[in-house]
């Protein structure tokens, strides 16, 4: 008979993390995520979100013992009033293809939240910022640029045939350095940076403070009207993701412009580090680090990801966007071993942004889905920001 155990122990957490290995053996496009930073996300001491938050975690057995599935589920106070609903979120789904152990651990995850006084389940997503461990993909399944969720075509029907519906759609879109941008992005580009008033920086780690304050404003003010009900960034959250990316850092990809002195943008782009993680099994022993070392020097690393961007509404469409793109070839001219982009990832419900990425000539790559299932299904279901979702002007893939 299948069981559903909570993670307590070392025995359990060690079976957590080693389901992902055995699931996706004969995936050549599986990244094993290191074992250390999935445990951090989970460790009261050093995850912020657990000050204002919770979380646990389950695996599920089948008749012979063996580990046939694993979730996870948390909440976020800060977020409680955030939405028509009280939702908590459920993430870190591993599990064989067989809906009757989905549903179990889909069911263990809602029990959980229901008990804790909550009414929806957001997935799969993650116990902390968006731009990792979040969407189920369900197209482009290819391998995955650094932070970007990964999974077989079946968690598709998983989700749905459970009962999720899709609260919106993340794309994804690839940037081929080696071909020319429009020759109109380019005019933009060259205006926006001698037009007077304007600057351009990019990251300095002995300006660390300031920077992530930037961040922090420029974001705020950018995502703030999508929303009346929207949370402001954390600044705490934003420096556990620094320390989380400090050894793949290049501060030349990340970028910020000023109007008079003001940060009005930011582009954060981090070297996609998961061309080296591939071949070093989730495990940084002595031996990865040195090999990490190594093909990090050798260049192995050619694709950059987009991990986050802001600009604030009064610069939107002022042709700034374009000027970070202007500084950014500024740097691959003289780091050529990176030839690709990844733009990951945009929400439907940010049709600018995907305008300005296929201004650039990016083409779409990956669609991930967003679900949430309401516990009463009497309540009217509702998609994030539908009002702003024209569905002619999306993406489209086969």
């Amino acid at each position: 008979m299948m069981r559903i155990v909570a993670v307590e122990n070392r025995q359990t957490e060690r079976a957590f993390m080693d389901l992902p290995g055995k699931l996706y053996r004969t995936d050549p496009n599986f990244v094993m995520p290191f074992r250390s930073e999935v445990k951090k996300a989970f460790d009261r001491q050093v995850n912020p979100y657990f000050s204002h938050g919770d979380a646990i975690r389950w695996i599920a057995l089948n008749d012979l013992g063996e580990v046939v599935g694993r979730i996870a589920a948390f909440y976020d106070r800060d977020k409680d009033e955030a939405d028509y609903v009280k939702s908590g979120g459920c993430g870190f789904f591993e599990c064989i293809n067989d809906s009757q152990v989905a549903f179990s651990l889909f069911d263990t995850a809602k029990s959980w939240l229901a008990q804790n006084g909550y009414e929806a389940m957001t997935g799969p997503i993650n116990f902390g910022e968006n731009d990792t461990n979040w969407g189920c993909l369900v197209h482009g399944f290819i391998p995955p640029a650094i932070g970007m969720t990964y999974n077989p075509p079946y968690y598709q029907g998983l989700f749905e045939e459970y009962g999720f519906q899709r609260y919106y759609r993340q794309f994804s879109f690839q940037l081929d350095l080696d071909k020319p941008f429009p020759e109109r992005f380019w005019k933009i580009a060259k205006w926006i940076n001698n037009r007077e008033g304007y600057s351009f920086k990019h990251f300095d780690m002995k300006q660390a403070a300031r920077f992530v304050d930037d961040t922090v404003a420029i974001y705020n003010q950018a995502w703030s009207p999508f929303r009346k009900d929207y949370t402001p960034m954390d600044p705490s959250s934003l420096y556990d993701e620094m320390r989380k990316i400090k050894n793949i850092m290049d501060p030349e990809l990340i970028w910020f412009a000023y109007f008079n002195g003001k940060p009005v943008a930011f582009f954060m782009f981090l070297p996609d580090a998961n061309q080296i993680f591939r071949h070093l099994n989730g495990k940084l022993h002595l031996v990865n680090k040195l090999k990490f070392l190594y093909l990090k020097r050798t260049h192995t690393i050619t694709r950059a990801r987009g991990t986050a961007a802001g600009v604030v509404p009064k610069f939107q469409n002022s042709g700034v966007e374009s000027g970070i793109f202007y500084q950014m070839k500024q740097v691959m001219e003289h780091k050529p071993h990176y030839r690709h982009f990844e733009l990951s990832w945009v929400g439907d419900f940010n049709p600018k942004m995907i305008g300005l990425y296929q201004a650039t000539g990016a083409r779409h790559t990956k669609t991930h889905h967003t679900y949430r299932y309401l516990f009463d299904q009497n309540i009217p279901f509702r998609r994030f920001m539908e009002e702003a979702v024209d569905e002619s002007k999306l993406p489209k893939y086969n």
